[in-house]
C-alpha cells in the first residue's frame, strides 16, 4: 500500500520533523504490518532505550506510533500502542474512550526501530489482530486512525493523525478512523 502522510495538529507545531508517514500492509488474514517513517531531525527526538517487548501502560506519554482500528460502523474500538523501546499496549473501548480494557493477545506485536543517519527513524510493527476479530467476521469492512506522537529532546510532544477532528488532539474521535 502507498504510504499515508499524518498531519501535525496545530496546537502542538514542530519544527524539527518534515514527515511522518505511515504504511499499513496485511501479512496474514489477521496480521497487520505497519510501517511508520519520520522525516527530519531526529537527533530532536526523545527515543526510549531498546527494552524488552512487554505490555506496558502510558506509552502516550512519550515516542509513540499508534493506531486504532474497528469493524464497521460498531462503536467499541482498539488502541494499538507501539514505542520504539519495543514496549506496546493494545487497549479495547466499547464507545469513545469508555469501557477500555486491555487486551494481551496470544502473540506480541513485533516492533523494530532503526534509525538511518540523521534524518530518518523507521519504525516497522506487525501485529496479530486475533484479538479483534473475537467478535466479528475477518471479512467486515475495517475502519481504522493512525498516528504518532513524538517527543522532543526537550519533553515537549507533538501529534500526527491522518485527521485531527477537534481542536484538542484526539486520536480516539470517530472521525479520525478515516482508513478503510
Amino acid at each position: 500500500m502507498q504510504a499515508l502522510a499524518l498531519t501535525c495538529h496545530p496546537s502542538a507545531p514542530c519544527g524539527y520533523v518534515r514527515a511522518v508517514s505511515v504504511r499499513t500492509d496485511w501479512v496474514s488474514e489477521d496480521r497487520l504490518a505497519l510501517h511508520y517513517r519520520v522525516e527530519g531531525d531526529v537527533g530532536e527526538l526523545q527515543l526510549p532505550p531498546r527494552r524488552p517487548s512487554a505490555h506496558t501502560d502510558r506509552l502516550w506519554e512519550h515516542t509513540c506510533f499508534e493506531a486504532f482500528v474497528k469493524h464497521g460502523d460498531t462503536r467499541a474500538y482498539l488502541e494499538l500502542n507501539f514505542s520504539p523501546s519495543s514496549e506496546w499496549a493494545i487497549y479495547s473501548f466499547d464507545d469513545y474512550r469508555r469501557g477500555r480494557k486491555p487486551r494481551v493477545p496470544q502473540h506480541p506485536p513485533e516492533i523494530m526501530s532503526e534509525r538511518r543517519g540523521e534524518d530518518l527513524l523507521d519504525v516497522d510493527v506487525t501485529v496479530h489482530l486475533d484479538v479483534l476479530f473475537t467478535e466479528h467476521s475477518r471479512t467486515d469492512r475495517l475502519h481504522s486512525g493512525v498516528a504518532a506522537v513524538l517527543e522532543d529532546r526537550r519533553g515537549q510532544l507533538s501529534y500526527w493523525a491522518l485527521a485531527h477532528p477537534s481542536a484538542r488532539p484526539d486520536f480516539h474521535h470517530a472521525d479520525s478512523f478515516v482508513a478503510a
